[in-house]
């Protein structure tokens, strides 16, 4: 047994000693890459200080912003003003001199509203301010009539099943935040219907209202009969939710011309800063151009389009070409069917694996607070040390987990994904509704969120080292 030891010992010394020499590199590059990443500071550092202050001093971005909205209005798939948008967005971006400006084409869904109305019947008589809810049937011509059951829940709309046949139910479960509660605009009609109702109801998705209504996406199931189905505010939700406890009838009439037609073709806008060593790979910046059908889209998602727009325009007026190559992208779609981050990935599937990072804006251009970002940890310190850079404007923060709607469809492909950060103590206030108009941003506010998508973009797309996946 000795003699057997000793006849292996060499061949375990030379395994130890290259097992030592594996552990050694990769002690040797955990010390590197975060030397690595820590190296972008100094070597960036002007760079992002000179962005930031032409960033802050710049009135164009807004101004294309204001006139976007003022121009053209909300910018609904389908619809003629969202086309004259796409064609003037085209024409500026060209005008600024990017490269390989173009419209790439998307088959979008095609929901049109017509006109709506909910007249209250009981106690004194008045009309509801309302919006019905996109993808929603309509009524018949002469509208639904019928009494209200007002619940809080799914499982509160069960309890109350036997009396809900008939009737219009009406949702009114209070805001906690936008992922728990808009599950009733979502489903809503499919869990009433379930039960006999004729219609249904939302008490509209936010926590603050002055009579405003909140419009957005809704759903149906092929086994379930469609109903109508549209958003009250919170007032008047409130209002019928104590008509019912104090024993009293509540009465409507809802009347919806909503109907769905053929689809038809809408555009991505696409433009570039081609990269000068790498120009196969790119980092996405998006925002998305479609809005719904009322106010002027401005906060969502006007404002985001706009941000990484002039971050971008920044970046060629005083950077010129990066190392990769900086794609904007302004989504048509996202608002009532995704149709143009499918598009995009159907038409660019075999550069997946060439894109670097995706950016997007929409949840308003307020003051920013950092990124979001999913992907691989090892692109962590390569992003906190950028978010070092923007620190004094108090928008370093970087959070795990982004959620961004059209960018997130890119996860399943590999790509990184990062979502702009911002404080969204007023977003829901106006979020989908008639009061999305310019006059509720700020020009300073919108100018920050320039700058950190401007120092962030650059970065990654200039880096010596790609961003790891």
């Amino acid at each position: 047994m000795l003699s057997f030891t000793k006849a292996l010992r060499p061949d375990l010394l030379k395994i130890t000693l290259l097992l030592g020499l594996c552990c050694q590199i990769q002690v040797l590059q955990a010390q590197a890459l975060p030397a690595q990443a820590s190296s972008l500071v100094p070597l960036y550092r002007s760079t992002s200080e000179r962005l930031i202050e032409q960033a802050l001093q710049s009135s164009t971005g807004f101004d294309r912003l204001a006139l976007m909205c003022d121009r053209f209005g909300s910018r609904f798939s389908g619809s003629e003003s969202l086309e004259q948008a796409i064609d003037w967005a085209l024409q500026t971006m060209g005008e600024d001199g990017f490269s390989n400006v173009r419209g790439e084409s998307v088959e979008v869904p095609r929901w049109v509203r017509g006109n709506e109305s909910l007249l209250l019947l009981s106690s004194s008589p008045r009309e509801c301010p309302m919006l019905g809810l996109g993808g929603s049937v309509g009524t018949p011509t002469d509208g639904i009539e019928a009494e209200v059951l007002v619940v809080n829940s799914f499982e509160d709309l069960q309890e109350k099943a036997d009396e809900a046949r008939g009737r219009v139910v009406l949702f009114n479960a209070p805001f906690t935040d936008y992922g728990a509660t808009v599950v009733f605009r979502v489903r809503g009609a499919i869990e009433a219907a379930k039960v006999g109702a004729v219609a249904s109801l939302i008490r509209s998705v936010g926590p603050f209202s002055m009579q405003t209504p909140h419009t957005g996406m809704m759903s149906y199931e092929a086994s379930v009969p469609k109903i109508p189905h549209a958003a009250i505010t919170l007032e008047d939700a409130s209002m019928m939710e104590r008509m019912q406890a104090r024993g009293e009838t509540v009465r409507v009439r809802l009347k919806m011309e909503a109907q769905t037609l053929e689809p038809t073709l809408s555009r991505n806008v696409v433009a570039e800063i081609p990269g000068k060593e790498f120009p196969e790979q790119v980092v996405l910046v998006s925002g998305h151009i479609d809005s719904w059908d009322v106010g002027q889209g401005a906060m969502d998602d006007g404002g985001g389009c706009l941000a990484m727009w002039e971050a971008a325009r920044l970046i060629l007026r005083s950077q010129g070409q990066p190392r990769r190559t900086i794609r904007i992208v302004l989504w048509t779609n996202e608002e009532n069917g995704m149709a143009g981050v499918r598009a995009y990935q159907k038409a660019h599937a075999s550069e997946m694996t060439n894109h670097v990072l995706a950016i997007e804006s929409d949840a308003g251009t307020f003051e920013p607070e950092g990124f979001s970002f999913t992907g691989s940890e090892k692109a962590m310190p390569y992003l906190e040390a950028i978010g070092h850079l923007l620190s004094d404007m108090g928008a370093e923060r970087l959070k795990w987990g982004a959620g961004v709607s059209d960018i997130m469809h890119l996860v399943s492909d590999g790509v990184p994904v990062m979502g702009l950060d911002v404080d969204r103590t007023r977003y829901f206030w106006y979020h989908h509704t008639a009061a999305d108009t310019v006059d509720k941003l700020d020009r300073d506010e919108f100018n920050r969120c320039v700058a950190a998508s401007a120092v962030m973009m650059w970065i990654v797309a200039d880096m010596p080292t790609r961003l790891p996946r």
